[in-house]
């Protein structure tokens, strides 16, 4: 595949930066009951992270979490998932925000193959998330657990 080449992948985020404008994206926080959390690892940017994505054109939040989850991790959201909170993110871009959803309630089926887009994932204990997890998703962990107060940063 020709966007598996970085220089190429790099251009094409470039080109859909300049053309979109301001970036927005979601997230969902899957808690199971056994107080461990859904993470994903992407193939093209370091560390673990929740699950999400891109909000496509024509496409209400809501609806882009429900199919995040589902594309990359077999989770379907049963009911409704619960706005959590909206953040900027301006490690990358000066106009990146992120939807955060909880979703408590779910079922999931066989997870997807490995792919470029999702090397690994898998529920890992809230107090012991892997070495490399992010920061951002770190600080939403504790904001979801009541742990640490909301910031308005990702």
């Amino acid at each position: 595949m020709i966007l598996a080449h970085p220089l190429v992948r790099r251009i094409a985020q470039v080109v859909w930066l300049i053309q979109r404008g301001a970036t927005l994206g979601v997230r969902g926080i899957v808690l199971d009951d056994q107080k461990r959390v859904l993470l994903v690892r992407h193939g093209y940017t370091p560390g673990w992270h929740f699950p999400g994505g891109a909000i496509d054109r024509g496409e209400c939040a809501r609806d882009a979490v429900i199919r995040e989850l589902f594309e990359e991790t077999a989770v379907s959201v049963v009911g409704e998932p619960v706005l959590f909170g909206v953040y900027t993110n301006f490690q990358h871009l000066s106009r990146d925000h992120v939807i955060a959803y909880v979703i408590p309630h779910y079922t999931r089926g066989p997870p997807p193959p490995s792919s470029f887009e999702i090397r690994e994932q898998g529920f890992f204990p809230v107090d012991d998330l892997p070495g490399s997890t992010t920061a951002g998703t770190r600080a939403r962990l504790d904001e979801v657990l009541g742990r640490a107060a909301a910031r308005a940063n990702w």
